[in-house]
């Protein structure tokens, strides 16, 4: 191996590709999400683990003083170690368990009634917003930098 090689090697260029397939949205009080990680092998790879993760970016606030944190709901190993080879193709299903983090104001938003208006005022007031995303992440033996795929969903 060149040089060169073994510097694309260890930046993960060239490496192999992650893709996700999961659904555009899942209900909100459903415990799992289904879905497909799709590894492409562009050379000779060894892959020690798969972690697929769901993300909650939260945000609140407005102009400076608008503040995003990130939350983990759930996570899933899959699989044991295995050879990819270059142009290989795999595919592997799972189903990334969750349990829905919610503030005190979304709780209560949540709510019928009166106390539901005033937990969307106080959503409304604070600015409050949750997105949701399904991140997978490869880890490559000898890579500094894994091969990734981060796909945004919906929870309804």
């Amino acid at each position: 191996m060149s040089f060169f090689s073994k510097i694309k090697q260890g930046l993960g260029i060239g490496t192999a590709s992650v893709a996700l397939q999961v659904p555009g949205q899942v209900a909100k009080d459903s415990s799992e999400i289904p879905g497909k990680v799709i590894l492409t092998g562009k050379s000779d790879q060894k892959v020690k683990s798969i972690k697929v993760r769901l993300i909650e970016v939260y945000t609140t606030g407005r102009g400076e003083d608008k503040k995003t944190k990130e939350y983990e709901l759930g996570q899933v190993e899959l699989g044991q170690p295995f050879d990819l080879k270059k142009d290989e193709r795999k595919e592997i299903e799972f189903k990334l368990p969750f349990k829905l983090a919610l503030s005190g104001s979304q709780s209560l938003a949540e709510q019928k009634g009166a106390l539901g208006a005033l937990g969307k005022m106080a959503v409304f007031a604070g600015n409050e917003k949750s997105e949701y995303q399904v991140k997978a992440v490869a880890d490559l033996e000898g890579v500094a930098l894994d091969p990734s795929e981060s796909t945004p969903i919906r929870l309804v």
